[in-house]
């Protein structure tokens, strides 16, 4: 396990949303970024998972496009899981990498994309 504070980790999310090209920060709308240590059982069993160790990060909303606007809403929100991406890193640069990787991934569930799509932003 990679050890990194939680001040530092987040500074990386920071850094990985500033980096997003601007015509997807323009769009970031009523969406909150979160890092948590890991998935409450809550999040787990809405996605159906046992275990949340391989759990990186995840969307909890409704993809823009899909949105019924009766009103004021609460924010769409990611979760960026620390412990889960420090537990499957080997070094500062992997982490850094997988916070980027993830928190694009998670904001392309934002913007509709289905699970392949967003491994493809990931990736990028």
């Amino acid at each position: 396990m990679v050890k990194i504070s939680r001040e530092q980790f987040e500074r990386v999310v920071s850094l990985a949303i500033d980096s997003l090209q601007e015509k997807f920060k323009s769009k970031l709308n009523n969406v909150a970024i979160f890092v948590a240590e890991e998935p409450t059982a809550e999040q787990l069993k809405k996605i159906k998972l046992r275990d949340g160790s391989g759990l990186f990060g995840l969307f909890e909303g409704y993809a823009q496009g899909r949105k019924l606007n009766f009103g004021p809403v609460l924010p769409d929100r990611i979760t960026i899981f620390r412990r889960s991406i420090l537990n499957h890193q080997s070094s500062i640069r992997g982490v850094e990498n997988e916070i980027i990787a993830t928190v694009r991934h998670e904001i392309a569930h934002h913007f509709g994309s289905d699970e392949q799509g967003a491994a493809k932003a990931g990736e990028s």
